[in-house]
């Protein structure tokens, strides 16, 4: 029987979007895709804000218990991952990193008209399957 995966969806912004995005999600300008996130319980955070905030928990309750603490810090202090991490977000569902296939598709479903209409860069849809997942460096984690 196969694996049944879980899985998540992300989308790239302009930078302005994305500055707009992490300071002010009722911003008129991220309305379209607020709307969206409304209509499936989902809500929407910079990678970048996320590694952020993994690394402050880790800070927070000590590194040795967080696996990814230094490969994650090493990735937030570099001006290039930061760039890029910044306009990258994950979407999250109910509260959940990760959510079933059905809860991805309908929701991959009504973001594709914002790709097609140049408000979201790219939309892409990742499971869970570590096979799919690159891995941090050996020496990083």
């Amino acid at each position: 029987m196969p694996e049944k995966w879980e899985y998540q969806l992300r989308f790239k912004l302009s930078p302005e979007l994305a500055e707009v995005a992490r300071g002010d999600v009722n911003d008129a300008r991220f309305k379209p895709i607020a709307e969206v996130l409304a209509r499936h319980n989902a809500s929407a955070i910079s990678q970048f804000d996320a590694f952020a905030n993994y690394v402050a928990q880790a800070e927070k309750h000590g590194v040795d218990e967080y696996p990814l603490y230094q490969w994650t810090k090493a990735t937030i202090e570099n001006p290039e991952k930061k760039a890029k991490h910044s306009t990258a977000f994950a979407v999250y569902v109910g509260g959940d990193e990760v959510y079933d296939e059905a809860r991805a598709n309908a929701l991959e479903r009504d973001l594709r008209p914002l790709v097609e209409a140049g408000l979201l860069l790219a939309l892409t849809k990742h499971d869970t399957n570590p096979a799919n997942n690159p891995q941090p460096p050996a020496h990083l984690i």
